[in-house]
């Protein structure tokens, strides 16, 4: 397979594949349980190198937590705004199988990020390369007054750019990232909308997310990456200009992808695994278990006696993953508008400091689908995203309407203009299906290989050692669990990409300036 886009920053770092052969001596099959991004990613590796995946998927589409599908007259529905990052090498590299030159992925010209008292930070003049990204940033930034600086603890902001992973992320085991942010001592609204923004991405509040994996955010976004701080959106609804595209290309390389199925259970057997899915059985030599983080919970639950029975080994790391959390109740809200929202409005805006608007997309300024929709009525789509809500994940039907009247409170705050445009017709979806990153012990968290020979996880929530998360996190996993079966087959496997794993102080002549930075900070205990 012909490698996707190089990094632009000279100091990404390549990880190289694990050698072997380039097919297995026997054929193989692997059963992958769960289509989204990690599941695709890893049955892509795996059916490149002559192994016969069979992909099981509950849902009737593809994507997992990026996945779209109709909702009627021609409009979709989705569960929410993703940014595809150009830190993404991995993602990226995946979706070039389908897309080699990703035309299917448009840039975004900005990002403002607007707090509710008024201050925006705007990311378009901002220089791509650190430091001068971080300089540039603070220099025009209103919510980083100068006069302010003076309050910021200085040994706690050296921490940003003085990383190395992984071992960064066994730092902060224990602390959270309010409590980093309560050591920094970083203005209010900055704090808010420069590093706060991070943890609400991942649906946490950063009460209960932890501190390194917002350091590592910081540095891969901001203060460790070259690739700048703006991505990109595709063409059109997920499915239409990603999954679909992607689907055609595996199916052409052999993969088998069956959507609308449940697996039941799986367990081992004495020719390999079997996987029971609506009263059939499918057999493989091995499994990538890529569904969501509840449902993988679930189905080890439901197969422990197998799994402890194959690998005795297995029951603390069974124990341990059970242990794992979901994040609270996360809500889209997609509106349908029968007039136009003003023509500034940018095609995405991030908020803070409101009831519970996180976000706001104007759809029809990037989605063919919604385009079309919004010129054909006059009118305008939007998707409004709300974090970390404070509700069940089974909301009543008052919790529900309670959630869209406030969105809509927010969203009439945020874009005046909307509180007198009708709504046409609205979609909200409330799910709480995403892991919890949270303040445990990071040796404590699951990796793509497990004490059971055969079986692999994949997933944002699994531990990857490389300063990576949410979609990326997710293919570089699924790659990291197909990389794992074929080198116990001794074939080859696929090179990763890394943004770099050094932070500034940590690199070339910048390197120097550290003893000075420690020092500075053994100053201010």
């Amino acid at each position: 397979m012909t490698p996707g886009p190089r990094p632009r920053d000279r100091c990404a770092q390549n990880i190289p594949a694990p050698q072997g052969r380039s097919r297995p001596l026997r054929p193989k099959r692997v059963t992958v349980i769960g289509a989204g991004i990690a599941g695709l990613a890893a049955a892509a590796i795996l059916a490149e190198h002559g192994v016969k995946v069979t992909v099981i998927e509950k849902n009737d589409h593809l994507g997992g937590r990026v996945s779209a599908w109709p909702v009627g007259d021609d409009r979709t529905m989705s569960r929410g705004f993703h940014a595809f990052f150009r830190q993404y090498y991995n993602l990226r590299d995946l979706l070039s199988r389908a897309d080699p030159e990703l035309h299917r992925l448009q840039p975004v010209d900005d990002y403002p990020l607007l707090h509710r008292r008024g201050s925006t930070d705007t990311f378009a003049s901002i220089p791509r390369t650190p430091p001068f990204n971080l300089l540039g940033f603070v220099w025009q930034s209103p919510t980083f007054p100068l006069r302010r600086l003076l309050d910021v603890d200085i040994p706690a902001a050296v921490e940003l750019i003085d990383v190395e992973f992984p071992a960064t992320y066994r730092r902060y085991d224990g602390e959270s990232a309010a409590d980093f942010l309560d050591r920094l001592r970083f203005p209010d609204e900055a704090r808010h909308l420069a590093l706060e923004v991070f943890a609400r991405s991942f649906f946490a509040d950063p009460q209960d997310f932890s501190a390194g994996e917002l350091i590592a955010m910081f540095h891969t976004y901001f203060a460790g990456s070259a690739e700048g701080l703006l991505f990109d959106v595709p063409v059109d609804d997920y499915d239409t200009a990603l999954w679909a595209p992607l689907a055609e290309y595996l199916t052409e390389i052999g993969v088998q992808i069956r959507t609308g199925e449940t697996v039941t259970s799986f367990e081992s057997t004495s020719s390999g695994w079997m996987a029971s899915t609506d009263g059939q059985e499918v057999h493989s030599d091995a499994v990538v278990l890529a569904a969501d983080p509840a449902r993988a919970r679930e189905l080890l639950k439901v197969s422990r006696d197998s799994l402890v029975r194959t690998a005795p080994a297995a029951q603390g790391w069974l124990e341990n993953i059970d242990s794992l959390t979901n994040a609270p109740a996360f809500a889209v809200l997609r509106l349908w508008l029968g007039a136009p929202v003003a023509d500034h409005r940018p095609e995405f805006l991030g908020t803070s400091g409101y009831d519970v608007l996180d976000n706001v997309s104007v759809l029809e300024r990037f989605e063919e689908g919604a385009k079309q929709w919004a010129q054909s009525h006059n009118g305008s789509v939007l998707e409004l995203h709300a974090y970390a809500l404070d509700i069940d994940a089974d909301p009543s039907e008052g919790d529900r309407a309670s959630i869209v009247t406030r969105l809509l409170s927010d969203l009439h705050q945020v874009y005046p203009e909307t509180a007198h445009l009708p709504i046409v017709d609205q979609e909200l979806l409330i799910e709480a299906d995403c892991a919890l990153t949270d303040t445990r012990p990071w040796d404590e968290r699951p990796e793509a290989a497990t004490p059971i020979p055969g079986l692999v996880v994949a997933g944002d929530y699994v531990r990857c050692d490389l300063p990576v998360a949410l979609m990326e996190r997710a293919t570089t996993t699924g790659y990291m669990a197909a990389n794992h079966l074929l080198a116990s087959w001794r074939v080859e496997g696929t090179a990763l990409w890394s943004p770099p794993t050094r932070g500034l102080l940590r690199r070339g002549a910048l390197g120097l300036l550290r003893r000075g930075a420690r020092s500075l900070s053994r100053r201010h205990r």
